[in-house]
């Protein structure tokens, strides 16, 4: 792996390890449960936003493990 592209990851896990971050989790957790919903939604247009919110919050709740599984990647090519 380049050292460009180590160092992105790493400023990433950094991130990841803080209480911000660990916070900024807990607040998604919330965000989801109350979104996670149909209610309020009477139009097509609002079921399509809710869609979308719905979509940047799994994103976010997911992006450690798919940052880790890419790393963990990309290293295991260099050992090939």
């Amino acid at each position: 792996m380049d050292k460009e592209l180590q160092k992105y990851y790493e400023d990433r896990f950094s991130t990841m390890s803080t209480q911000g971050w660990k916070d900024l989790m807990t607040d998604i957790d919330s965000m989801l449960v109350s979104t996670n919903s149909l209610e309020g939604v009477d139009s097509v247009e609002k079921l399509h936003f809710r869609k979308g919110e719905l979509s940047i919050l799994m994103w976010l709740k997911s992006i450690k493990s798919i940052s880790e599984q890419a790393y963990e990647e990309l290293n295991n090519a260099d050992f090939k």
